[in-house]
């Protein structure tokens, strides 16, 4: 068989198959610490063995309008104040030691707000030891008795493991202990008794189904992260891990005792694992050991005091527990000295850095800068979680930015795949950790959401089991066991004595010969026996062998069988996947058929709409020009109209008044031939027409003694709102006392949308010759309001209209202002010629007597 790489875990890197298929989401637990004070206000309550919920404090509610919030919270686990550090391991961390000794890793790592008890769940208080003492309790407690020696395992800078023979793995113990100070803490030291409370674990706890025919050996190494920079905890440098020395001066000592830690770097190993390099591994053999290691490490590890917790951890701490494992040779004595046999397998428990704010905990300086060190690394974990769950919710392929802090770097692995992933998420439920605890709360949320790859099992060497046991056993004593031709000389009659005493002893060889022959007897009958036996076991071999080869020639034809059907199967496979080939070719020709078509679709809609538009700005328009043409037909026709009226009537009055004038010459020459000597009479009555028309026809001057008579102005009954006084230019002025006066008006001889805007009422003055001759005036009163489009429109409601007449019923003339006649007559009715002229018409044999009528019309002012 093929060997094996040298990490079986991770050398398997294709990525395809059932079990790499298979994903399990983040484990993440939440432990709830109890409030250091009785009478402290809680605002996290734990609802269930898996819910949480939060509400909102007192004096947060007071700050928020007095909104009460109730938020919950679900965990694979939750665990309350009264939980114990055995509780606590047995569920969450006991199964990854197990995995650990079956040659998986795993990751565990708190996170939590400064002063959740993130340190105590990891490491523990003295007689309550923490995760960290009680994983090292049970790996030594599973692999004790099977342990290689020391030395016999050594670790290189490659992030993997050189295995040596037990003379080299000698001859380095007695190099090591030769030096003056060894390096390596030996397990014969008395245990420091400041430790010594926390990893006396009571209970009793082992792997099951350990490999006994494998030995192992442990080796650890610590490292911090702070400042986002690497440093080995476990490096022999003497320095203060957080204020340098210095002298009375005040400066800084340059002494070479002094050795500022050198940070490390992340490097990737030949299977794509990134790993510390140049980080010290301490191969432990127990308990005490390996926790003495890490108590000197952490002696080192940054810490401060800050306005949150007096012991605050600085830096992110990674203790990783690291299991090598090499398969015993066959005979089960040594170790297999094939490196690619070695299995490696690593536990790494993290202990995070609280998230804090500056404003609460009062850092300056330092301080300041390593908070925002914490927080900037643990904004890229939660980062990183995040676009690892959209990337598995959605299928999409954003890259991780795993390379933004070192924490996710180191840590890239796990989250690809190569082992269990737990978080523990510390909470205080002390009310001024709310806003805190809520964001840990949301980031735990988004967290059980990622899922991790399952991890591969190892490989099978493919030695036989049970080799340890069964070389001890053939170690043993080999008298114990009698042997198959010892029972058999037993089963013999037992010989007589030998010996010959005397010469004349003749019993002595009769007995001897009888013993023999019987023993010869019995051997003849064994042989006997034996070819019967083997005469059977050949025929039931013979059998046997029949029967094994009826079965092959079976399982041959079944095999044919089944080899015709994958091949018809086979067949059937290509000639479906020709023909969806080709079906997927027709479809890629219709998607880009569809394409193109839904593209010609796109630009002829957006031309119809483009002529739509321009088809609507057309109409809009035409009918814009039909309208204003229309009103121009219509007021054209209307001047006309009214210039064709006032042509006819003023040809109609000219032909009146020359046939008038021949009428009274015809009448004057027909008396002047009638009566030739007599005189005309006067008629007194024609004279007091005459003066009566006079009197109407112009009206006299005012006296210019005699007082001004006040014009009195007709009220509105709307006076109150403010009008558009329209007068256009062509009215005539009338010399009426009633006179229509509004006040606080706009006058205007054009209508304009500037005066619509500022007033509510509108007037029109229209003046026309009523069917008298005289001048009408009416007042054309509407509303005026606003449009939907911005514009006014006025609505008219009223016409009110102002008219002279003669009192007596007989016509005159609306004013003396009116416009000379075009024949250049005056405005008084003076005699007969003037009355001609402005054609005064007598009407013989009335009942009024000598009557007249008049039928001037005045001209219109053109406008």
């Amino acid at each position: 068989m093929k060997p094996a790489r040298t990490k079986t875990p991770r050398k398997l890197l294709v990525k395809k198959g059932s079990q790499t298929s298979l994903k399990d989401p983040v484990g993440v637990y939440c432990r709830v610490r109890p409030l250091s004070l009785p009478d402290q206000e809680c605002c996290i309550e734990v609802i269930n063995n898996t819910t949480v919920q939060l509400h909102t404090p007192e004096g947060y509610r007071l700050n928020r309008n007095g909104d009460y919030k109730e938020t919950q919270y679900s965990f694979k686990q939750v665990f309350g104040t009264h939980t114990t550090q055995k509780e606590l391991f047995d569920v969450v961390a006991n199964p990854l030691v197990d995995d650990l000794i079956h040659g998986k890793n795993g990751l565990l790592f708190t996170y939590g707000v400064t002063g959740s008890g993130k340190t105590h769940t990891m490491t523990g208080s003295p007689g309550e030891g923490g995760l960290l003492p009680r994983c090292l309790d049970m790996i030594f407690n599973s692999i004790g008795t099977f342990q290689a020696k020391r030395y016999v395992f050594k670790s290189n800078d490659r992030n993997s493991m050189d295995i040596q023979c037990e003379v080299d793995a000698l001859l380095e113990r007695q190099k090591r202990e030769a030096m003056p100070n060894p390096k390596t803490p030996s397990g014969k030291r008395q245990v420091d008794p400041e430790f010594a409370d926390m990893i006396n674990v009571q209970e009793f706890c082992k792997a099951e189904e350990v490999d006994e025919d494998s030995v192992y050996g442990v080796f650890v190494s610590y490292i911090e992260i702070y400042n986002n920079y690497i440093y080995d905890l476990l490096e022999e440098v003497p320095f203060d891990p957080i204020k340098p020395k210095w002298n009375s001066c005040s400066t800084p000592m340059r002494s070479t005792e002094f050795v500022p830690p050198q940070s490390k770097l992340l490097r990737e190993d030949k299977n794509h694992n990134m790993y510390v390099a140049g980080c010290t591994e301490v191969e432990v053999k127990s308990t005490e050991e390996a926790f003495e290691v890490f108590w000197r490490g952490q002696k080192k590890r940054r810490i401060a005091n800050t306005h949150l917790n007096r012991e605050s951890s600085r830096s992110h701490s990674v203790f990783n527990i690291k299991l090598v494992q090499a398969p015993l040779d066959a005979d089960g004595d040594n170790v297999l000295q094939e490196k690619e046999q070695i299995t490696i397998s690593q536990l790494s428990l993290v202990d995070l850095a609280g998230s804090e704010r500056t404003n609460r905990t009062k850092a300056e300086g330092n301080r300041l800068r390593e908070a925002g060190n914490i927080n900037q690394s643990l904004m890229t974990l939660r980062t990183c979680m995040e676009v690892l769950r959209e990337n598995q919710m959605y299928g999409t392929n954003k890259m991780v930015p795993y390379r933004d802090s070192k924490l996710t770097h180191l840590f890239k692995n796990y989250f690809d795949g190569e082992g269990k992933v737990r978080m523990i998420v510390c909470v205080n439920p002390k009310a001024e950790d709310y806003e805190e605890s809520l964001q840990v709360m949301r980031f735990a949320e988004v967290t059980q959401e990622v899922e991790v790859a399952r991890p591969v099992d190892r490989a099978i060497c493919g030695l036989t089991p049970g080799r340890r046991y069964r070389n001890q056993a053939r170690g043993g004593p080999v008298g114990d066991e009698p042997l198959v031709t010892e029972v058999v000389l037993q089963s013999f009659p037992p010989l007589p004595s030998c010996e010959l005493l005397d010469i004349n002893d003749e019993q002595t060889l009769p007995r001897l010969i009888e013993a023999l022959e019987k023993r010869h007897h019995l051997r003849q009958m064994m042989i006997e026996e034996f070819h019967k036996q083997s005469i059977t076991f050949k025929a039931l071999l013979q059998e046997f062998d029949n029967t094994v080869l009826n079965k092959e020639n079976y399982i041959q034809g079944k095999l044919n069988e089944k080899e015709k059907v994958i091949s018809g199967q086979k067949l059937e496979i290509e000639r479906l996947e020709k023909k969806n080939k080709t079906l997927e070719y027709k479809i890629e020709i219709l998607e880009k058929t569809t394409t193109i078509y839904e593209e010609d679709k796109r630009t002829l809609q957006q031309e119809l709409e483009a002529q739509n538009q321009k088809l609507q700005r057309q109409f809009s328009d035409k009918r814009r020009l039909e309208a204003r043409l229309q009103g121009m037909v219509t007021e054209t026709t209307m001047k006309w109209e009214k210039e064709c009226e006032r042509r006819v009537a003023a040809k109609q009055l000219e032909m009146q008044n020359k046939l008038w004038v021949k009428d009274e010459k015809l009448k004057q020459l027909k008396a002047i031939v009638t009566e030739p000597k007599a005189e005309k009479p006067e008629r007194p009555s024609r004279e007091r027409d005459r003066e009566k028309v006079t009197q109407r026809a112009v009206s006299p001057s005012p006296v210019p003694n005699a007082p001004p008579i006040r014009l009195r102005h007709r009220r509105s009954r709307s006076a109150g709102d403010r009008w558009v006084d329209h007068k256009p230019a062509s009215n005539v002025q009338t010399e009426t006392v009633m006179q229509p006066h509004v006040p606080h008006a706009i006058t205007v001889s054009v209508a304009n949308e500037k005066a619509l805007a500022k007033c509510e009422k509108y007037m029109l003055t229209h003046q026309e010759l009523a069917s008298d001759g005289e001048i009408e005036t009416k007042l054309i009163k509407g509303d005026v309001y606003k449009t939907r489009g911005g514009g006014q429109s006025v609505q008219f409601t009223d016409i009110e209209t102002l008219k002279q007449e003669s009192p007596t019923g007989r016509k005159r003339r609306s004013s003396s202002a009116a416009p000379a006649q075009p024949d250049g007559t005056e405005s008084e009715w003076t005699d007969v010629e003037t009355r001609c002229s402005v054609a005064v018409e007598m009407r013989a044999g009335s009942q009024l007597g000598p009557g007249y009528q008049h039928h001037a019309q005045p001209k219109r002012k053109k406008p």
